[in-house]
């Protein structure tokens, strides 16, 4: 190993490595560390940025640390370090242009113009036929656009058999065109596992297309639904079976992409039991299967992704990590932006909070479930001008009134600004630049750097939703120019104005 060590400059600050911890940058006025070789944590990147336009890549993870007054990096490969690029947003169009370049592809149009609603805190392990077309009724009959609806887990027969259970979905064609014909596009959940004593299971060990030890024998993998082997999606032969899997669900059923979870890189502290590491059937880079399995997205109009390795610049749609019911910046509400803003960049344009309100660990249809309806229309509120948005839980079944009312306006504002987000989600596959900005990225050296609670959609509309539970007005940052507010208020910038910001109301400008 070799440790380089760079001294900061001053007011010098720092952004990278992992997405999941957006809510801790920028990085450089305390100390804090970072090994990106054992990161399973949601998105990740070899890659820093500083606001003073310096960047470091490297081909494979590195091991970083801040103090006060250096950055040191414990890297193998060449490290590489750039300067010279003079703002934020100049050493990221570099690094994107060398290290990343766009390919030219969005995902689907309709990820952009409407939400995407996901079947899995309504339905959980139960969705059936029946219960996808009322839902999908129920969601036009509530005002609500049609956009990409998601079928998640157990839609299909067994992990790794990927094909419809004929009990629950008699008729996936026939529900599947149903869903076109009202407006939908449709997205199967699927992941890298086989059940261990399922057929498939059997096919596979026999045709070497599974993970093994050393001494031969199938990698089992505890995972929040068991115990699995994994699919060696490294190998050509493994990476051609997933694919076809998917490829015969598009050409059987007309399904138009694949919510692909899961996909975390083998580390040998994080295999639980196992205790012999992967014989890979070739050289692995650290992390490289973790790539590997999010490439299998490439190509399809819709991909999402929860985990991802490098593969900045794809037309990939990247999900943050599952968040919880809470406010909390590390793993609810208040982590979404400071989050997305490290997605764009890490060169993952197409990025997406977690479904509005967080995944709902418990059971909605249980008594002792307990909702916050203020943190769920300020997770609307704050989701409804990013890239893409998710729903899970259906706004009328936990709403009512005015509640639901504000719910709705707040997707109004997202239709109307479809057109916005859909231009700069094909600006983003030229360019590479990110659709959601911090202010720093877009206003350089005018003291933004720390602005994790607002946030810009391309160059000229300003978001600065309320993040705080009982909060009904807020300080929003201006920068130089003038405003025009939703409420038809004008603002001249710069400066900091408190707003008043109830909770019918998602404070957003647009520079006119």
């Amino acid at each position: 190993m070799t440790i380089t060590v760079l001294q900061k400059k001053p007011g010098e600050f720092w952004w990278g490595g992992v997405i999941n911890e957006g809510h801790l940058m920028p990085f450089g006025d305390r100390p804090h560390s970072r090994d990106l070789r054992m990161t399973d944590d949601n998105q990740a990147s070899p890659l820093l940025l500083s606001n003073l336009g310096r960047y470091i890549w490297c081909e494979e993870p590195f091991a970083f640390s801040f103090n006060e007054s250096n950055l040191t990096i414990d890297h193998k490969q060449k490290l590489i370090i750039e300067e010279g690029h003079e703002t934020l947003q100049d050493a990221y169009r570099h690094a994107c242009n060398i290290h990343f370049p766009p390919s030219g592809v969005t995902p689907d149009k309709l990820a952009f113009t409407a939400p995407q609603y996901c079947t899995w805190v309504e339905m959980f392990y139960e969705p059936t036929q029946e219960k996808l077309l009322n839902y999908a009724t129920s969601i036009i009959r509530h005002g609500m656009p049609p956009g990409v609806l998601i079928i998640d887990d157990n839609w299909m027969q067994d992990y790794g058999t990927w094909d419809f259970d004929k009990h629950r979905f008699p008729d996936p064609a026939g529900m599947i065109h149903s869903l076109h014909e009202l407006g939908f596009k449709v997205m199967l959940w699927v992941c890298p596992y086989v059940s261990p004593d399922s057929i498939i299971f059997r096919q596979l060990r026999d045709h070497g297309i599974l993970m093994k030890h050393a001494d031969g024998a199938p990698v089992l993998r505890r995972w929040w639904n068991g115990y699995s082997a994994v699919v060696d999606y490294t190998s050509t032969e493994g990476s051609t079976w997933f694919k076809q899997q998917l490829d015969r669900l598009i050409e059987d059923y007309g399904v138009d992409g694949f919510k692909l979870d899961a996909g975390e890189p083998l580390l040998p502290d994080l295999m639980d039991d196992i205790t012999q590491d992967v014989a890979w059937s070739r050289p692995v880079h650290p992390l490289e299967d973790c790539e590997s399995y999010a490439r299998l997205g490439i190509g399809y109009p819709l991909s999402e992704l929860r985990m991802c390795w490098k593969l900045g610049g794809q037309a990939l749609i990247q999900r943050q990590r599952d968040k919880t019911h809470t406010w909390e910046a590390a793993t609810g509400l208040q982590g979404l932006i400071p989050n997305s803003i490290t997605q764009g960049l890490m060169g993952y344009a197409y990025n997406c909070p977690d479904m509005v309100g967080g995944g709902m660990d418990g059971d909605i249809n249980s008594p002792d479930f307990r909702f916050d309806s203020e943190l769920f229309i300020r997770f609307v509120q704050c989701s409804a001008l990013f890239p893409a948005m998710q729903f899970s839980m259906a706004p009328w079944r936990v709403l009512n009134g005015d509640e639901l009312a504000w719910c709705m306006d707040v997707i109004q504002i997202r239709t109307e600004l479809g057109s916005l987000l859909s231009e700069l989600a094909s600006q983003a596959a030229e360019d590479g630049l990110p659709i959601l900005r911090s202010l720093e990225f877009v206003f350089p050296h005018q003291g933004f750097h720390s602005v994790q609670d607002q946030f810009m959609v391309g160059e000229s509309i300003l978001v600065a939703p309320v993040l705080n539970k009982g909060q009904v007005t807020r300080k929003i940052q201006f920068p130089s120019g003038r405003w025009l507010g939703d409420d038809e208020s004008v603002v001249e910038g710069p400066s900091e104005v408190e707003v008043s910001a109830p909770l019918s109301r998602l404070p957003w400008y647009r520079k006119i």
